[in-house]
């Protein structure tokens, strides 16, 4: 059975391409086509599409309202397609949180030549988006997790880190776990597989919504305890030892599983530089990104933890690492952040007794 997909913009030019770009695909095809919201609504009902992949910003009916109530009445795998914008981006981040699976970015320059090379990557975003768990919206604003409380522990918070990684479904996931954290946790660093331009909006939401403070990385930062530092779009993040202190470092070397930032790439630099004192967390996202780097992470003595399947929007990532022997615990998304802070304070009696 082929992905059935139905695309929605307004430009004529951006359906024809998408359409020739899902319809060169041997496991999907293009069931329609629509110019506005209004439109797709009654394609969705006639064709039942397993993918919808719908522009940010459309006529007739904002994308986001539409959206909205599509993920309430009729909750399906939607991938936006954005605007390399300023503007673009916060609307994403929006679309992300009203339950859009991921998105894909217009090319700056030749819009045909250049979605013609994003070829590959539209058509893995749609296979995870088509393998993507949605459900329902509430009408009613989802009440912001309970903030678990403060660590009391000077030496965990300066000494202890906490690295994760994610892709497809996490830019929700990392909120949720950031907007638990207490304002004395460890050090942060995070790989969310992102393009360029969205990971400065992304932080800048995240920095609003948590009570410890979020910022893109820009490199050579010190890593300091209620801090979370965001790998950029166009840079793999990677942690460094300088003297008694943890830093950050970005660089543009060649993706790693075809991504940049990776995953991987910021789980091996925390087994060579923090060893025992990190915590790894690998949540939700297609491919298997960060098994490998974790399994060294635990490997160097780090205890690492894997979102459950249930819990997870795709469960790829976290799959691959729980099958290597990666992961030393398991847990829906909801308690991973009490999971981490426990296995912590644990650590930290055990350290005071000796």
């Amino acid at each position: 059975m082929k992905i059935k997909v139905l695309i929605v913009d307004d430009s004529a030019l951006i359906r024809s391409v998408m359409s020739e770009i899902v319809n060169s695909q041997p496991d999907m095809e293009v069931v329609a086509t629509a110019p506005d919201p209004l439109v797709a609504r009654e394609l969705i009902k006639k064709h039942n599409p397993d993918v919808l992949t719908l522009d940010v910003e459309m006529p007739k009916m904002d994308g986001l309202d539409f959206l909205e109530k599509l993920m309430r009445l009729r909750p399906m795998p939607v991938l936006m397609v954005s605007s390399l914008t300023e503007r673009g981006s916060e609307i994403t981040m929006r679309a992300l949180e009203l339950g859009a699976v991921d998105f894909v970015t217009k090319p700056k320059i030749s819009i045909q030549s250049g979605m013609r090379e994003y070829a590959d990557m539209i058509a893995d975003k749609i296979r995870g988006a088509a393998r993507a768990r949605i459900a329902p919206r509430s009408r009613t604003p989802q009440v912001a997790s309970t903030q678990l409380s403060a660590l009391r522990s000077p030496l965990i918070s300066s000494e202890k880190l906490i690295i994760i990684g994610a892709s497809t479904g996490g830019t929700e996931a990392i909120r949720e776990f950031l907007m638990q954290m207490p304002s004395d946790c460890p050090g942060i660093l995070i790989a969310q597989h992102m393009p360029e331009g969205f990971t400065t909006s992304f932080a800048k939401r995240l920095d609003s919504l948590c009570k410890i403070s979020v910022v893109e990385s820009a490199g050579n930062e010190r890593v300091l305890p209620g801090h979370a530092y965001i790998a950029p779009g166009h840079s793999h993040l990677l942690l460094v030892r300088s003297g008694a202190n943890y830093m950050t470092r970005i660089e543009q070397s060649p993706p790693v599983n075809r991504h940049r930032p990776s995953v991987d790439v910021l789980f091996r630099s925390a087994a060579q530089a923090a060893g025992k004192n990190a915590v790894g967390v690998i949540l939700t996202g297609m491919g298997k990104d960060g098994a490998a780097g974790m399994l060294e992470m635990r490997e160097a003595g780090a205890h690492n933890f894997a979102q459950d399947e249930a819990s997870c929007v795709v469960f790829g990532m976290p799959r691959e690492a729980i099958a290597i022997g990666a992961a030393h615990e398991v847990g829906p998304l909801q308690a991973l952040p009490r999971l981490v802070l426990d296995h912590l304070a644990a650590q930290g009696s055990r350290a005071l007794r000796v």
